[in-house]
């Protein structure tokens, strides 16, 4: 069968390998010179299924006014007259109970959990090398009431089988040494053994080189301007180097998703939230995270990539602005030097921004969609690199006719009603 993949991402190049090795036709359409360009370039490293949750939660409105007025805020709105950015924070209000965040929350650690097994198996196949560690999630809290308030959560892991540990002060330094040196900023942890860790770059770069081995074709520096349809469905894409026909398409751009298939009467609640990140060079080893640390005051994470030290973290809203702000760097800084402070020298890291396509729900759009020959697979917010590998195995699955390893339900664009 012949597929087109808008997109190469770390989902759709994803879902080209699969696909290119279930022995399908697969072209591959990205108006980047190479993938992973924008996204998933930089993103903060965590290949976390247990920390998959929903931002929208319990109690979470409350909290957000309160991060906004924090000098290291993890949340920025910039107010715009933007009628999706609206009715997406409405929406995402309306999921700020505890029934749908553990509806939620449960749909997310359903994709990821098997998405984890999925790229173990990648890993063993092909020996695929991104700087990747299996040691596990550290989420950091400052104070006891952070740490009092992880019972739902616990219910959560519990019901869906992930492995934890809660961890007193001590504890979180048996596993992250370098905090010792820190050991008064922190009460406590939740551990997540079962994560891990690598650079979604270099993954997706060299997944597209084993995608490509496997027969699928990457067309670079092409944009992509519609999606022709007739009643039929999809007749072809058009692009600025010429029309592309298939018999299964395949939206995986991210953001942009939502604006490509409006066109086409699906309605898809896809915001982008500015995501920020450093990259800094490790000068002490011994003082350097051996895994993730997840900052529950701030939502930074602090992941360890190899030689380097990858910060990642905030939640800016002003809708597809890539400007690098000083601040946010401000905040990547504060809380790498404040629990790491001798592992690099910030002066030297590298700053990067990109936008996370999030839902309103925090469960990413994946699987059919009511126009016959396409279908959806973006929305993953900050666990794009979490769920990727099972995200590309669940939709050759699907193309191929065969029901995925694990249940639908709750992941398709059906639950909006599009």
């Amino acid at each position: 069968m012949q597929v087109l993949i808008l997109g190469s991402g770390v989902i759709g190049t994803s879902v080209a390998y699969y696909l290119a090795h279930a022995g399908h036709d697969v072209t591959v359409l990205e108006r980047q010179p190479a993938p992973a360009l924008e996204t998933s370039f930089g993103n903060a490293g965590e290949v976390s299924p247990g920390y998959s949750a929903p931002w929208a939660g319990p109690g979470v409105p409350l909290k957000a006014i309160k991060w906004m007025l924090m000098q290291h805020s993890p949340l920025v709105i910039k107010p715009m007259l933007d009628p999706a950015m609206w009715r997406w924070g409405l929406s995402m209000l309306c999921n700020c109970t505890q029934a749908r965040y553990e509806l939620n929350k449960g749909r997310m650690v359903r994709l990821a959990e098997y998405s984890r097994d999925c790229l173990k198996a990648l890993r063993a196949d092909t020996g695929i090398r991104y700087d990747e560690r299996a040691l596990g999630t550290l989420q950091l809290f400052r104070t006891q009431k952070q740490l009092d308030g992880i019972a739902k959560d616990v219910e959560v892991l519990k019901a869906s089988g992930v492995p934890y540990q809660v961890l007193d002060r001590e504890g979180c330094v048996q596993y992250e040494p370098a905090l010792a040196a820190v050991r008064n900023k922190f009460v406590g942890g939740l551990r997540l053994p079962g994560d891990e860790t690598g650079d979604c770059f270099k993954f997706t770069q060299a997944l597209a080189t084993l995608a490509e081995a496997a027969g699928a074709k990457f067309r670079f520096g092409v944009a992509i301007q519609a999606i022709e349809h007739d009643a039929g469905g999809v007749t072809a894409v058009s692009t600025d180097a010429g029309r592309f026909t298939a018999d299964r398409y395949v939206v995986a751009l991210g953001s942009y998703s939502p604006a490509m298939v409006k066109p086409l009467g699906i309605d898809l609640p896809v915001y982008p939230v500015k995501g920020f990140s450093i990259t800094v060079p490790i000068s002490d080893a011994s003082g350097a995270p051996e895994s993730t640390v997840m900052d529950e005051t701030f939502k930074v994470a602090v992941t360890r990539l190899g030689e380097r030290i990858r910060v990642g973290g905030t939640a800016q809203l002003s809708g597809f602005d890539l400007r690098l702000d000083a601040k946010r760097r401000d905040t990547l800084e504060h809380v790498v030097t404040d629990l790491f402070p001798k592992g690099g020298n910030v002066r030297d890291a590298s700053f990067w921004t990109g936008l996370r396509p999030m839902t309103p729900d925090g469960t990413p759009v994946i699987g059919a969609t009511r126009i016959p020959n396409l279908m959806l697979s973006t929305g993953h917010g900050t666990l794009g690199w979490t769920m990727a590998a099972g995200t590309g195995r669940v939709m050759a699955d699907l193309i191929d006719g065969r029901s995925p390893a694990i249940d639908m339900e709750g992941l398709t664009v059906a639950r909006y009603g599009a």
